[in-house]
């Protein structure tokens, strides 16, 4: 949905999953058979799931060339960046943390293997630090579907209670992201 807004594409909302059911519909399987979300039906063309995959439509048919390059190599440097963001961020932080923290009786969490899994999310973090001392974004001065792709954990990671590692490039890229949310 933030890639929607950011492109200020018009849209219909249906919430399905978790608490909304939906999913397990027989019209919904017929969009998606995997019964999970997010799915996006964009007029007649076939339905499409998986994060990515929109993602990457969308920009690709909607995105001005700073969030999607046309040219090759510029293109490669946002998806490298996207997929590392979906691969060792989202990836690490979703369930071994956020799902820990945020969906776990606080009896059930689990506090030594939250730690650990924090430890190891602070590796790739440490990298986007570094990335980040030197660009506002992480392929430069322009917001792109990297940015989006990393940017959607950042929101969650510092909006839980855990002990975070300081990061003053970070933390300042976070606030840049969240200034866009709220123009």
């Amino acid at each position: 949905m933030w890639c929607v807004a950011e492109l200020q594409l018009p849209y219909e909302r249906l919430d399905a999953g978790f608490i909304y059911g939906v999913v397990d519909q027989p019209s919904y399987l017929e969009l998606n058979p995997n019964g999970t979300v997010p799915t996006l039906q964009d007029g007649d063309n076939l339905p499409l799931w998986k994060t990515g995959a929109i993602l990457r439509y969308l920009a690709g048919k909607y995105g001005p060339g700073n969030f999607w390059p046309g040219e090759q190599c510029a293109r490669a440097h946002v998806n490298m960046w996207a997929e590392w963001s979906k691969l060792n961020i989202a990836m690490k932080f979703t369930a071994p943390i956020f799902w820990r923290v945020v969906r776990t009786p606080p009896s059930q969490r689990e506090p030594v293997a939250i730690r650990k899994a924090l430890a190891e999310l602070d590796r790739y973090l440490d990298i986007a630090e570094s990335r980040l001392s030197g660009s506002r974004y992480l392929i430069g001065n322009h917001f792109t579907l990297a940015d989006l792709q990393f940017g959607h954990c950042l929101f969650r990671y510092y909006d839980i209670e855990i002990a975070r590692t300081e990061r003053r490039h970070l933390r300042s890229y976070y606030d840049a992201l969240t200034e866009l949310m709220t123009r």
